[in-house]
């Protein structure tokens, strides 16, 4: 889970930079509304915000998407480093530190060194302030989708699925934060302590060796 430790430096840099906004926001269009509204739920706004402040739309779409995209990246980040798979090479050679002592979890934010934080932070800010600046609410940094470009409906389906996707992993990351600060165990620690399964010790089963 250190991918955890990096989504939350990317998003605390972001959330220390003063919104942009741009001259004027461009009025808001069907299509732009109908992006990620999928069944069963359709529109969800519950709190009536396109209604009260339109005018926001745009940037909360973009934060939108922009979290659930670090989110996507922090799952795919959580199950690569439970599963045991880690960068070759040292972190810090000067403190003798390498990537695989790094712990998973929460832990591993106090095991890097704070100059490795800083970097993580300044090289975040690089990337929303100039490369991919956060200015632009549209998403589209000209990288397309694996080279291609695409219309219509087609077009239409991936940003669904790019928004609905990451709406899950922003649920999924977050859970997997609080499991750990509930149970003080990783992902992989709690699958292999089965209290994902009815028959594990958090439901008050006995695992009998050889049967279960």
């Amino acid at each position: 889970m250190k991918s955890i430790l990096v989504a939350s430096l990317l998003a605390t840099a972001t959330a220390f930079m003063s919104p942009p906004t741009p001259r004027s926001l461009p009025p808001l269009h069907a299509n732009e509304l109908e992006i990620g509204v999928t069944a069963p739920l359709g529109v969800f706004d519950p709190l009536n915000q396109l209604v009260l402040f339109p005018e926001k739309f745009e940037r909360r779409r973009a934060v939108e998407r922009k979290h659930g995209r670090i989110s996507m990246v922090a799952v795919v980040g959580m199950l690569v480093h439970n599963a045991g798979i880690e960068l070759p090479g040292y972190l810090s050679p000067s403190n003798d530190l390498k990537f695989s002592d790094i712990p998973d979890g929460f832990a591993g934010l106090f095991s890097v060194p704070t100059l490795g934080l800083l970097q993580i932070f300044l090289v975040a800010g690089f990337f929303e302030g100039g490369i991919w600046p956060a200015s632009n609410y549209s998403g589209d940094y000209g990288t397309g989708y694996l080279g291609k470009t695409l219309e219509g409906e087609e077009l239409k389906f991936k940003l669904d699925m790019e928004l609905n996707q990451g709406r899950a992993a922003m649920l999924g990351i977050t859970g997997a934060m609080i499991q750990e600060g509930i149970q003080g165990e990783t992902l992989a620690e709690h699958i292999a302590n089965a209290n994902d399964s009815i028959f594990g010790p958090a439901h008050g089963a006995i695992l009998i060796p050889g049967i279960i």
